[in-house]
């Protein structure tokens, strides 16, 4: 599929609804296992969410359509959340999630970007030159991987309970 901002904006502006309604009121055990020694809970998922709408997208997307010079990214903090979400409940994380992103979609919304402008470029600490169209693709998708991995790790919960049905749930076997 081609990218388009209206059909990106139908993933992202779903994103916190899905999340909400998949995790708010849930027991913690489901929402604060992980899969082992550093992997992620569905909470630190959110938290890294929240983090990305704050210091990711928009903010790469201002250095992109800017008139600087310079136009590097400043490295993201993948672990930036185990702080920043320290004594918050799941259900405000979800809360400061829904009104961040909905904040930046409307940001994004108002910019009236076109063809041209999703061409420009800035420059990623590790992949080199990027397009605001490959920084938006990765929003999205950014947003369905993390879906999947809250899916995978609310699963892996009953990995020892569904016994031999094992093999045949694929979600466990990844």
């Amino acid at each position: 599929m081609k990218f388009e901002i209206p059909k990106s904006i139908e993933i992202l502006e779903r994103t916190p609804f899905v999340l909400e309604t998949m995790l708010s009121g849930l027991s913690e055990e489901w929402v604060m296992n992980n899969e082992g020694p550093d992997t992620w809970s569905p909470y630190d998922v959110i938290g890294h969410l929240i983090h990305g709408e704050r210091t990711d997208w928009l903010v790469r997307m201002e250095v992109i359509l800017s008139c600087l010079q310079d136009k590097r990214f400043a490295p993201y903090d993948r672990f930036a959340q185990f702080i920043e979400s320290k004594g918050k409940t799941l259900e405000q994380l979800l809360m400061e999630f829904k009104d961040c992103r909905l904040r930046n979609l409307q940001i994004l919304k108002d910019k009236n970007l076109n063809e041209v402008d999703l061409d420009k470029t800035g420059i990623h600490p590790r992949f080199g030159s990027v397009t605001l169209r490959q920084l938006f693709s990765t929003w999205v998708t950014h947003d369905m991987t993390h879906i999947a991995q809250i899916v995978r790790v609310m699963a892996k919960q009953y990995k020892i309970e569904v016994g031999p049905w094992v093999e045949y749930v694929g979600v466990l076997n990844r």
